[in-house]
Order: structure tokens, then C-alpha cells, then sequence
């Protein structure tokens, strides 16, 4: 066998190269970040700290190149990364400094930052405008790990951690709101007034198009219901099978069920029916051929609704609301959510909320930048477009951000690049 032409042990390595920029893909976030005012819009906002802005960014940029602990933000200050994100790197005892001086009331000026930076991306062109918007509230658990985690419990899913609700845009993923709390809060746990919130905060964002609520059963109440109709948005949430919603289920006559498509192994049908004054919509499954004696009864699944679609269609649109479990994993894989880093709660609340923008950040960079016809999973946008390496040379007063030669995303990286820097830039 034909030896290799050189060995890797002779190959000699130094950190000397203070060109050198990691990560220099994030030129493109850091880009759009700095048109929509992202750094200004957080020192005026958020009163806690010196420069809060410098602060934020830092967080945000290193969440968007995989940081999932304080440490982590330690890779922005190596080589010349910072001259290509526009700010001032902060260190992370700094950092974690700040984040810990949060209060709920701080948490509160964050979060009105990240509406803030919702509504400037929408403007941009990122919104849904007059067309239809669906919003998917549910509930994660954000594990942790040892006895110095304020707030931190138990809960249904018998894991430490946190106990966090958001709501997501259904057709890009987008975080439109979120809230961390305590690990045993119910999954319910001041659902109505945090629904309330998400109805007005896209309104004000520019969404003025119908809004169509989806929720699973953890969100079933009178008060979120109640919530919908103030706000005039449609809703679909899943129900508890009570007696009280048996019994209803039980009365659906056999001709009423339909067919639709299911598994080779089983077989499903759909009908609808009233419970109270609700429209309800019942699927029906069970397992067919050899494997039918293991279950060989129906079981059911049902939602309420206001939509006037016919039931079928409902259904499949219902079953959508999966969706959002593939936002939440975007938040977790490589990315922010995937770790609370501090013992303070305050200061994990606000991690979260930068986390969140973080990854919308990451979603308004695609849509905007034409970097995908539709939503995709982030990690891969990381890869090809931000975690690539590039050196920064400096001629005639020019600065200069060389990247790799042959890369296989290049023009699609230019051209978003181009997009990014022509949009009207915010203060």
C-alpha cells in the first residue's frame, strides 16, 4: 500500500495568527442584526448594566455559533472574530456578572426587546402580513444537572429542570414568545395570560392577517378558549377523553366516521360532533392484520374548535402542530436551550430569552437572505453558512474577509450578503 505523502505528527501547530477568524460565517446574523438596531434597541430597553447592548450581542452571536454554556462566548474574542460581528465582545465573567443581576422586571425589559426585534425583522419582509398565521403553544423541559439551580424540580416528566412555555410560528418556526418557569409548574400554569400576550404582541408586529390558535391538552381550559374569543383568533386544542367526552363520542353514529389515510399496519377515521356548545373532532385508530389482537379496540383522540374547515381537513392540519417539537429541537441541538448555565433563576429566564432570539435571528437570516425556500433544520444553516473559518486582512484601509476557496454554499452566501446589507438599516 502506497504510504500517505506526509504524516500528521510532523505537522507543526501554533496559535500566532491573530487574522484568523472563527467562525466568520456570522458575519451574515451580524449583519442583519446590526440593521435591525439590535444593539441599540437593547441599551435602550434593558436597564440593567453598563452598555447592555454589548452584553446582549454577545450572547446572541455565541448562542448562533453553538454556545451552550457562559464559557462558550469565550470563542468570539479569539483571532479577529469581533471585527467581523460590529461590537465589542464581552468577556464571560462579565457576562455572567450581568446576567445574574437580572430581576423579573429586567426579564420583562428583555422580552420587550425581543418583540421589538420581531416586529423590525417582520417589517423587513420576514412577516406574515395579511396572510394566515398559526401559532403552536406548548410546553419543554430544559434539563439540569445539581443542587444549585434556583427553581429548578421535578416534574410530570420526572427530569430536573426548568419548565418553560413558548409559542411558535407554525409555517417558520420563529419563537413569538416564551417564558421560562419553575420545573414543577404545571404545563397549563398561566397559559391564558401568556396566550393574551402572544395575540397582541403579533398584532403589534405587524400580523394582521386571521390567527388560528393549536394547543394540546395540557392548554385545555375556558380561560384560553375565553382568551381566543376576546382576541378574535380561531383556536384547535386538544382535549382529556373525561367521561363527559366519551359519552359524546360514544353517541357518533358508525356511518358518521370517515376514512383516512393511516399506517399499512392500521387504520384511522375521523368524525365530528358537538360536546357543550364546542364543535368537536374525534379520530379514531387502532391496529389492523396480525398485530390488531395486541389493541384490538378503537382509541380515540379529540379537539375542540371554532374553524369552520370540514373535519378531515381539520384533523390533518390539527396533527400539524407537531411542528413545533422541530422548533424546540433547534433550540436545544447545539443552541442555547440546550443548557440553563447559571444557578439564579432570573439569570436563566434571560439566557432564555436571548436564546430565543438567537434562534430567530438564525430564522430571519434564512428567509431574508434566500438562504432556503423554507424552514430548515438549524444546524445544517450552521455548518454551511456561520461556523466556517476565514481570515481578516486589512489593505488601502480596506478590511478584507478572506473564506475558504471552493466552499460548496458560496453563492448562496454572497448573495445573502447582498440581501442582508441592502435592507434599510435601524438605529
Amino acid at each position: 500500500m502506497q504510504p500517505s505523502l506526509h504524516t500528521l505528527d510532523r505537522v507543526e501547530v501554533r496559535f500566532d495568527d491573530h487574522h484568523a477568524v472563527a467562525d466568520a460565517g456570522l458575519i451574515l446574523a451580524a449583519t442583519l442584526g446590526q440593521h435591525l438596531g439590535l444593539e441599540t434597541a437593547a441599551d435602550r430597553l434593558v436597564g440593567v448594566g453598563f452598555r447592555p447592548g454589548r452584553k446582549a450581542v454577545t450572547v446572541v452571536h455565541a448562542i448562533l455559533a453553538g454556545a451552550d454554556c457562559i464559557d462558550d462566548l469565550d470563542v468570539l474574542r479569539s483571532g479577529s472574530t469581533a471585527r467581523v460581528l460590529g461590537h465589542t465582545v464581552m468577556a464571560p465573567s462579565t457576562v455572567g456578572t450581568w446576567l445574574r443581576s437580572f430581576t423579573f422586571g429586567h426579564t420583562r425589559q428583555l422580552d420587550k426587546l425581543t418583540e421589538t426585534l420581531l416586529s423590525r425583522a417582520w417589517a423587513a419582509g420576514a412577516g406574515p402580513g395579511d396572510d394566515p398565521l398559526v401559532i403552536d403553544v406548548d410546553s419543554t423541559v430544559c434539563e439540569v444537572h445539581g443542587y444549585a439551580k434556583e427553581g429548578a424540580a421535578y416534574g410530570h416528566s420526572k427530569v430536573l429542570g426548568y419548565h418553560p412555555i413558548l409559542a411558535t410560528r407554525a409555517d417558520t418556526g420563529e419563537v413569538l414568545h416564551a417564558r421560562l418557569r419553575k420545573g414543577s409548574a404545571h404545563t397549563g400554569r398561566g397559559a391564558d395570560r401568556f396566550v393574551r400576550e402572544v395575540f397582541s404582541r403579533v398584532r403589534r408586529a405587524g400580523a394582521t392577517g386571521a390567527m388560528v390558535l393549536r394547543a394540546d391538552s395540557g392548554f385545555w381550559s375556558n380561560k384560553v378558549i375565553d382568551a381566543c374569543l376576546h382576541h378574535d383568533v380561531r383556536y384547535s386544542i386538544t382535549i382529556r377523553i373525561t367521561k363527559g367526552v366519551a359519552a359524546a363520542i360514544a353517541a357518533i353514529p358508525e356511518q358518521a366516521w370517515t376514512d383516512i389515510d393511516y399506517t399499512t399496519s392500521g387504520e384511522a377515521q375521523v368524525a365530528e360532533t358537538t360536546w357543550g356548545e364546542k364543535r368537536l373532532i374525534v379520530r379514531r385508530t387502532r391496529l389492523v392484520g396480525s398485530q390488531s389482537t395486541l389493541w384490538p379496540d378503537w382509541r380515540h383522540h379529540a379537539f375542540v374548535t371554532d374553524r369552520p374547515e370540514g373535519a378531515v381537513f381539520l384533523d390533518a392540519d390539527h396533527r400539524h402542530h407537531a411542528v413545533q417539537e422541530l422548533a424546540i429541537r433547534d433550540l436545544k441541538e447545539g443552541a442555547g436551550w440546550n443548557h440553563c448555565p447559571s444557578g439564579v433563576f432570573n439569570a436563566n429566564a434571560a439566557w432564555l430569552l436571548l436564546a430565543g432570539l438567537a434562534h430567530n435571528l438564525l430564522r430571519w437570516t434564512t428567509y431574508l437572505g434566500a438562504l432556503a425556500d423554507g424552514p430548515i433544520v438549524a444546524k445544517t444553516i450552521r455548518r454551511r453558512y456561520l461556523t466556517m473559518p476565514g481570515r481578516l486582512t486589512r489593505s488601502a484601509r480596506r478590511l478584507t474577509l478572506h473564506l475558504p476557496a471552493r466552499w460548496p454554499w458560496l453563492d448562496a452566501f454572497v448573495l445573502a450578503l447582498e440581501r442582508l446589507r441592502a435592507l434599510p438599516a435601524l438605529a
